[in-house]
This record gives C-alpha cells, structure tokens and sequence, in this order.
C-alpha cells in the first residue's frame, strides 16, 4: 500500500468498519506492562532490515522518494516542506504510542530505503473504525523482497504485540505491484473497489481496492507453516 497520510481519530463506522468501536490509538492502555512493550515497538530488525523511529538524517532521502514521478505513479509528488512534515507526524506518533509508520533501513549498511508501517486512516474513509498497514519504498530498492520482509514484520507486531483483530490495506486500481505483496503476506482480496475519499472525481486515481487479514487468519498461517 501507498499510503496515504491521514492519521486521525476514530469516527463512525460506514460500510464494513474492520473492527469494533474503540479507540486503537490508545491500544497500549490494554496491556500489562504497556510501557516497557510500546518501546520495544519503536525498533526492530528482521533478516536484513532494521524498523525504527525516524531521524533527521532520513529527510532527503525521503524527499527525494516523495519526488520521484515513478514511486509516487499512484499518488501525489510531495515538495520538500510537506515530506519533512510527514516526518515530523510519523515520528510525534511513534513517540506517543509505540507504532506507526517507521523508517526502514538496510541493517547492513544503514542504508535508508523508505517506510513501512500502521496508520489509522482519516475520519472519512469509509471501512472506519479500523487500522490501515502501509509501506513505500525508494524505487533503487524495488525489487529485493524488502516490502513484503518489512510488511510480514510489521503484521507480527500488529497481531502479535499490539493484539489488532484485523488489519486492512488499500490501493490504486492498478497499482499492481502494491497487491502483489498484498497477497504475499497474506491479506484476502481484493474484497472490493471504492473510491478514495476527497480524490476528485475526474481523478482516475481515485478508484481503490480493498484488502484485509485478520488476526485468526495470520495465526493460522504461522500454525500451517510450522
């Protein structure tokens, strides 16, 4: 998923809300010992990729991501200033519960190489209450499973740490390779096209596709692949 950044509270449920009305941005009030599990949240390393809380260094080559014509196809360009504070949100909010979208680096190097994270989506985005999972990756690192590496941890957090019941993810119509690791983790669908709230009508951008896994369904795969 290319995602959006819309991070705000629960509103009220249209369509099929992913889940019940309560308010995950303080999910961490539901667990014993929360603290000390929200910081271990804020970094972790999978076989080659380190998530982590963002740092001043991250700005241009992020920037840089959020300019390029080809990684954002499916979205906006961004400018300097709106990518810095993008930055800026992601990392108040990491700061605040433990999750959300965190910096990916190349453990071996520390190469920056983009994003991948949890948001809750805009009040307005009709599949509410729910949380959204998301990545964006610089495009010279396409192409090396890193999303799918990055996404796949990201599910054991949500599901194994934070106890999410379901997660979903959304697309452009056609953003082929965006579903593709969809389906490589696991996610079912797609279940349905609607459009993007706010896009303009004449956008052909508009038009997304829905995804979800639940938490059942990820616990049954890490029991079928055992």
């Amino acid at each position: 998923m290319d995602a959006q950044s819309s991070e705000t509270n629960l509103g009220q449920p249209r369509v099929r809300p992913a889940f019940g009305p309560y308010n995950v941005r303080h999910h961490k009030d539901h667990s014993s010992n929360s603290t000390a599990c929200m910081d271990a949240l804020t970094r972790f390393k999978t076989e080659r990729l380190t998530l982590r809380q963002w740092k001043d260094t991250d700005r241009p080559p992020f920037a840089a991501l959020c300019a390029d014509a080809e990684v954002m196809k499916f979205l906006s360009v961004l400018d300097r200033k709106t990518a810095d504070g993008r930055i800026a949100k992601w990392s108040s909010l990491i700061a605040e519960r433990g999750w959300g979208f965190w910096a990916i680096e190349r453990t071996g190097d520390q190469q920056f190489l983009g994003f991948a994270g949890l948001q809750v989506p805009a009040a307005n985005h009709p599949f509410m209450p729910c949380v959204e999972i998301g990545w964006r990756l610089a495009r010279p690192h396409w192409g090396h499973g890193y999303a799918t590496e990055a996404a796949k941890q990201v599910l054991r957090i949500a599901f194994g740490s934070l106890k999410f019941p379901e997660l979903i993810a959304t697309t452009a119509v056609g953003n082929l390779r965006s579903s593709k690791v969809m389906e490589r983790i696991g996610m079912v669908g797609p279940e349905t096209v609607f459009w993007f709230p706010d896009v303009p009508k004449e956008n052909p951008l508009g038009q997304h596709v829905l995804y979800r896994i639940s938490r059942d369904q990820w616990l049954q795969s890490r029991h079928s692949d055992a």
